[in-house]
């Protein structure tokens, strides 16, 4: 089965704008976007959590979406390309992040439980970027 939205038509530009919306209605108090050249590469917003400002940083990582695009012999080949994986890649990012605020909406969970991985530490790194690398040695089992 091919990927989500792989038919998406939508600008990113108009999907970063959607997403910067929602952040802001669930409380976002900042929404910034990172560029590579004209293009957005990730989303950034900052979030008061227990009287403390946490910022997050979620990158479209498209090159991820354009492999799979490519090695899905169900995609058209016109919709193969790096402008479909950018405007996929923002899309998957758009709907997860409506799936998340309506666990937040719905009191089912906390959005720095949510956003966690995200959290851009005093590196400058996210939380996963430094559990990835190793870096995070109280994680544990849990036994």
């Amino acid at each position: 089965m091919p990927i989500l939205n792989y038919t998406t038509e939508i600008n990113p530009h108009r999907t970063v704008g959607e997403i910067q919306a929602k952040l802001a209605e669930m409380g976002a108090m900042a929404v910034s976007v990172d560029y590579a050249g004209r293009e957005p590469v990730a989303v950034m917003f900052l979030l008061n959590v227990k009287g403390m400002n946490f910022s997050y940083r979620m990158p479209a990582n498209w090159r991820g979406v354009y492999k799979r695009l490519c090695d899905d012999p169900n995609v058209p080949r016109k919709l193969r390309t790096e402008q479909q994986a950018q405007r996929v890649a923002w899309r998957i990012l758009q709907d997860w992040i409506e799936a998340q605020l309506a666990l937040i909406d719905a009191k089912m969970a906390e959005p720095a439980e949510i956003f966690l991985p995200y959290s851009v530490t005093n590196t400058g790194q996210t939380l996963f970027q430094l559990f990835e690398a190793g870096q995070l040695k109280m994680l544990g089992d849990g036994s």
